[in-house]
């Protein structure tokens, strides 16, 4: 018999997702699910609670002043059911959780996870892509690689800096056959660009490169970084990549950089609790991706 006290679990893992993250879109990723699973979720627990506990604010949400208290006991709730779980889980059974970025996923760790793999056979390795940043302190990943301008280790997290790689555009050699003249960084204004959630990217690199940009740069929007580098793999723009993300495309002339640059933009970090920086696992770990920063690659000539 369904406890008439409780509202659906389902939907307060929604909540707590939406109020950690402050996105609809985030918790979304966190939960693999779309935003409108997690929108439904959160308008049935409203609905059972009959309160309100978000409100929009800007392009983004925020906790309504009942929906923070709400969010504080159901976050604590949570943890507990998470302490519970892990205390009574087999201890014979060992998961390594890696959230990372979907881009640096699907373009350069799952190649490698093999070998990673190897030097852990004892262990499970679960790799979850997703934008998100998870909460290590409850447990949710064992570490996380992020990539942002930076991240200062904390008496309860620590961060070390893998790479920070150059950053660049892209495009297929066919493509670019069809465009003649393209020498230099302003050139690229006159192409179709590809983005990938918003043109901040491409903002950003331009003015480090000390173009001023029109007031707004068109070109499809593609969410994900690898997503954006497949779609000038096929040929219909240029899109802005990272040598860790490309580095087997261009050796194989898959794609090719379209001007020469030395710009970079962000790191990638891995980040873990400080109380496991030395764990034996999580020194292999940092081991294996110290393996996997790209080699020197120059910009093109």
């Amino acid at each position: 018999m369904k406890n008439a006290r409780l509202p659906p679990l389902v939907a307060l893992r929604a909540f707590d997702a939406v109020g950690r993250r402050q996105s609809i879109r985030a918790a979304g990723d966190e939960l693999a699910v779309s935003h409108t699973v997690v929108s439904r979720h959160l308008r049935n627990l409203e609905d059972w609670l009959g309160v309100k506990l978000v409100e929009a604010r800007g392009r983004g949400l925020v906790l309504t002043a009942e929906g923070a208290r709400y969010h504080a006991q159901i976050g604590r709730a949570l943890e507990a059911i998470a302490r519970a779980t892990a205390d009574l889980r087999p201890t014979a059974r060992r998961t390594l959780a890696i959230w990372c970025f979907p881009g640096l996923a699907n373009r350069r760790l799952l190649a490698h996870l093999p070998g990673l793999e190897a030097r852990l056979p004892d262990w499970e390795i679960v790799l979850h892509p997703t934008l998100a940043r998870c909460d290590l302190a409850r447990g949710e990943a064992d570490a996380e690689i992020v990539y942002l301008d930076n991240v200062e280790s904390t008496d309860r997290l620590r961060a070390e800096l893998l790479a920070r790689p150059r950053v660049f555009p892209v495009a297929s050699p066919t493509f670019m056959a069809r465009y003649a003249g393209v020498e230099t960084i302003r050139d690229l204004l006159r192409l179709p660009l590809i983005h990938e959630d918003s043109t901040d990217q491409w903002d950003r690199w331009l003015s480090l490169a000390g173009v001023d940009t029109p007031p707004t740069l068109s070109g499809p929007r593609l969410w994900h970084a690898h997503l954006a580098i497949e779609a000038a793999r096929l040929g219909q723009g240029v899109a802005l990549a990272n040598e860790m993300l490309v580095e087997e495309d261009l050796k194989t002339g898959a794609l090719i950089e379209v001007v020469p640059s030395d710009l970079r933009l962000c790191g990638y970090y891995l980040v873990a609790a400080a109380s496991r920086w030395e764990e034996p696992t999580m020194v292999v770990l940092r081991e294996w991706l110290r393996g996997l920063a790209p080699q020197a690659l120059p910009s093109r000539k």
